[in-house]
Parts: structure tokens; sequence; C-alpha cells
């Protein structure tokens, strides 16, 4: 399927690996024009390298740094020549139990799993509606749908950005000038995220890792854990021409995990 997003602009956070880089991979190979984002610098330079080479044709711009910070935020922005794209990605809080979190750690997490992202948005889709073309796709999680005991602080955090995505995305100047706004919710995918969970519950647990990783992959009706290359598949599909009828909604992408009917 043709997408028609060639020669459009991108800005992909937290695109040096894992998700957020499945998604940069997408974008390029349909030929979108990317700004990658990521706090080392080193892998991000080596994806750029990677994702000219998926596609000549276009342009790979870095810039690293945190995200949730204001300067890096401003200089990802002025690197983009215009963006008709937004990916926003953050790696997730650690996880844990309530009662050993401060409240410092819950601004943290706000802060960078809902806050950001806002800011960012804020930032991007009046210009957006003004040239009536917008794509803005939030990377959330599963556990938002079916809440993970353990993963409070990204619970809390990733719902409060759902909410507010819910209410932004169905403004007419907004919807009524071909701006989406949809957020992906990502089950079990195979990357470095999914392994620490692993190696984490294997060593509370005192289990052997292979062990801890096979009983989970069971867990999934897909019998499979995701790749970040079908999760960046879905991510371009929802930027292209095609999807503009679809906005302020929560895709779950968790091979069947979700038990429940709606």
């Amino acid at each position: 399927m043709e997408l028609g997003i060639e020669g459009r602009w991108a800005l992909v956070c937290a695109a040096s690996k894992g998700l957020g880089k499945g998604c940069a991979e997408a974008l390029v190979t349909e030929g979108v024009n990317v700004v990658i984002n990521a706090r080392s610098s080193q892998l991000l330079e080596e994806t750029a390298t990677h994702l000219r080479h998926l596609n000549p044709n276009v342009t790979v711009l870095t810039v690293a740094g945190d995200i949730s910070q204001e300067t890096t935020r401003q200089a990802a922005l002025a690197a983009c020549p215009q963006i008709d794209i937004l990916i926003n990605n953050a790696g997730g809080p650690p996880p844990g139990d309530f009662r050993d979190w401060s409240r410092q750690d819950w601004l943290d997490a706000v802060d960078v799993n809902m806050v950001t992202p806002i800011e960012l948005i804020k930032a991007t889709v009046d210009a957006m509606a003004e040239r009536g073309f917008g794509r803005v796709v939030n990377i959330t999680s599963a556990a938002v749908k079916a809440p993970i005991d353990i993963l409070g602080l990204s619970n809390g955090a990733r719902s409060g950005l759902t909410g507010f995505i819910a209410g932004l995305a169905r403004q007419p100047q907004l919807a009524g000038r071909n701006v989406t706004i949809n957020n992906l919710l990502p089950g079990s995918f195979d990357t470095d995220r999914l392994k620490n969970t692993h190696q984490g519950v294997a060593k509370s647990s005192g289990q052997d890792y292979d062990n801890v990783r096979e009983s989970f992959r069971q867990k999934v009706p897909s019998q499979r854990f995701g790749t970040a290359e079908e999760f960046g598949a879905f991510c371009a599909f929802l930027c292209s021409v095609q999807a503009g009828y679809m906005t302020g909604q929560n895709i779950l992408l968790d091979g069947g995990s979700y038990p429940g009917t709606y």
C-alpha cells in the first residue's frame, strides 16, 4: 500500500533502539525524513547510519539528549524544517511497590510519560492544522488498558496522557483539519525493556532467566513476543493518508493477551 507520506518530516523520540527505532525504520522506508532523538549519542548515530542505509533518499538528523528536558525538546523541534508526524515515546518508569515511591518518583514519571508528550504536541499540532495534515502517535502501554500491579508509576502517568488525548484529539480545529492523534499500546514486544523485566523477575524469584522468559511467552495467545518491525509498520500506517479518519483511539498490540471483549 502506498501510504502517501513520502517527503514528509517526522520527529521520532527514543528512536535509537526498540519500538522507537522500529517506527523510524518504517517511516524512513516509506520515504519520510526523520529527526531521531535518544539519550545515548553513540547509539543514536549508529541508528542514524542504519536508517540512511535503509533509504539513501531521505534525510536523517539526530538530536541527542533527554527529551523531557526543555533544551532537548527545543533542539529537536528546531532541527526539523516542519513536523508533519510526531512519534512520542519514552522509557517507562521502574517497577515496584507504591509504598516505596516518593513524591519525586511520581513527579518524574508524570513529567516523562505525560507532560513531555503534551509539550511536544502543543508545539506542533497547530502548525499541522494550518498545513492541513498532521499525525501524532503516542507510544504508551498495554498496561493503560490492563494495569500491571508492579507498574503503578507507568499505569498512572500513561493513563493521565490517555485521558488528555481523548479530549484533545476531538477538537474540531485539529480533527477537522486532518490532524489525528492516536495512542499505540504495546504488549510484550521483544525489546531490551522486556528482557530487563524478565531478568528482574528471575532475580527476585530465584528462577532461571530462560524459564521465566518461556513462561511469559506461553501466556501470550499468539505464543510469541512482538517485533519492533511489526510495531513500526502499524505506526507507519497510522501516519498514512489512509488513516485520516481514525483519531482519539487507543490501539492495543498485544498478541491477544487482553482478555476482554471491549
